[in-house]
């Protein structure tokens, strides 16, 4: 798709690198978002300004959303002078939020009656993986809507899978993601501190750890964190909370535990209680660290 004109609305930690991706690749590109100096700093680079979701769709073919929840994604398709009212017949909306599925369903619904297209095509990889461009992106939606925008997508992402045709995939995806990370963070934490309790330099446990069968993403990223404790937001508590919180509401309706997502919503709950909520969300240490009264620090 050389050329293409895009659009992107929501230009925080994760939608300004993404955004800058596109422009870099040669894309024509209109911004917007919420607060104005992201909009002027993508601007600055060669980007057209627009004042609303609207004024983007006038410009752009295919537009990104990535926003923090579904009330803001609503708000931008059906708020004033929002996309559902301006959208192109033929153009393309990509929701890269950790959404709700059912928002998402009322999203593709309403593209539809515009003669538009819908992707929900949530990400993994915090703004590292924005920055470098190997992003984890699942897509959910036609297959051939899908197959027409994977160059761009593959402009942000190193792995970019087609997970389903109906409008809410990429959302279900995410959500299956989020249960693992989440479940994954409360393994190397709960490991850490065990070996902290008992004397281990944290350090050198996560060096041996990470050699053997409990190597793992979350091991390899996040335990530097860990072990100097720094906590400063990549994913936040308060957003992997919202995710939990709709995975735990479909699991609901499928009518299937998730005992172990279960556990990991509520010590995030009790990290937010605890004022520690805007955290990365492998604070969960913390909590197991206060039951345990020993930090897993690196020492010396």
């Amino acid at each position: 798709m050389p050329g293409i004109s895009v659009g992107f609305i929501g230009l925080g930690l994760m939608g300004r690198p993404m955004s800058r991706r596109l422009l870099a690749a040669g894309h024509p590109l209109a911004v917007a978002n919420r607060s104005r100096p992201s909009v002027d700093a993508l601007a600055a680079e060669g980007a057209a300004a627009c004042a609303s979701p609207a004024e983007v769709a006038e410009r752009a073919e295919v537009i990104f959303t990535m926003l923090p929840d579904a009330p803001q994604v609503e708000e931008v398709v059906f708020g004033p002078e929002g996309l559902a009212g301006a959208m192109k017949p033929g153009s393309v909306l990509i929701d890269c939020t950790s959404n709700d599925p059912r928002s998402a369903e009322r999203v593709a619904g309403a593209m539809a009656e515009r003669g538009a297209h819908f992707l929900d095509a949530p990400v993994s990889g915090a703004p590292e993986g924005a920055e470098g461009g190997t992003l984890a992106i699942m897509a959910g939606g036609p297959k051939e809507v899908f197959e027409r925008c994977r160059p761009l997508l593959e402009i942000l992402g190193g792995k970019v899978v087609h997970v389903g045709e109906s409008a809410g995939a990429g959302c279900i995806a995410k959500l299956a993601n989020q249960i693992l990370v989440g479940v994954t963070f409360l393994g190397v934490s709960e490991a850490l501190v065990f070996g902290a309790k008992a004397g281990l330099d944290p350090a050198a446990l996560a060096e041996v750890m990470s050699a053997g069968l409990a190597r793992c993403g979350a091991l390899e990223v996040k335990a530097p964190k860990i072990l100097s404790g720094d906590f400063q937001p990549g994913g936040k508590v308060s957003s992997h909370i919202k995710d939990l919180r709709y995975a735990l509401a479909k699991a609901e309706e499928m009518e299937m535990p998730l005992p172990g997502a279960s556990l990991v919503a509520e010590l995030f709950d009790s990290l937010r209680a605890a004022g520690e909520g805007e955290l990365d969300h492998i604070a969960i240490v913390r909590a197991i660290e206060r039951m345990a009264g020993v930090e897993a620090r690196a020492k010396g």
